[in-house]
């Protein structure tokens, strides 16, 4: 099966396709001409990196859940930590962007918006920028 198939059935660009090959997710056959050739097997890959980097694994985190997935002797508790530290990852990004929100929020709140100069969300942003200096 060549690329434009594999993209198709695995919902992946052919460019995703060829990165992954190239760090090492996958290594399809090769033919005589030197093309890929991709297994079933292979799609099957792709679709869960596609899937797993959906849900905002890192690369690293790919590499081990399909190496843990490969593995029929694998202790589910280690997928479990990988899914869990990743969840964490992603609250702590929540807070983040709620903080953020909340603080854009009253900016915009305390602005006129009308023809008067004074901007309270450019006068913050001045001031977080000489604090940070």
């Amino acid at each position: 099966m060549n690329i434009s198939d594999v993209a198709a059935r695995s919902g992946l660009p052919p460019k995703t396709i060829r990165y992954y090959e190239d760090i090492g997710l996958i290594a399809p056959r090769r033919s005589a001409n030197g093309y890929r050739d991709f297994s079933d097997r292979d799609v099957h890959r792709l679709a869960f990196l596609g899937r797993a980097r959906a849900l905002g694994f890192s690369i690293e985190d790919c590499r081990s859940l399909m190496r843990l997935y490969e593995d029929r002797a694998r202790e589910s508790a280690e997928v479990k930590q990988i899914a869990e530290e990743h969840l964490g990852h992603i609250d702590a990004k929540i807070a983040e962007l709620t903080q953020m929100r909340a603080t854009l929020a009253a900016l915009v709140e305390a602005c006129a918006g009308d023809h008067r100069p004074d901007c309270p969300i450019l006068a913050d942003l001045a001031a977080r920028e000489s604090g940070a200096s």
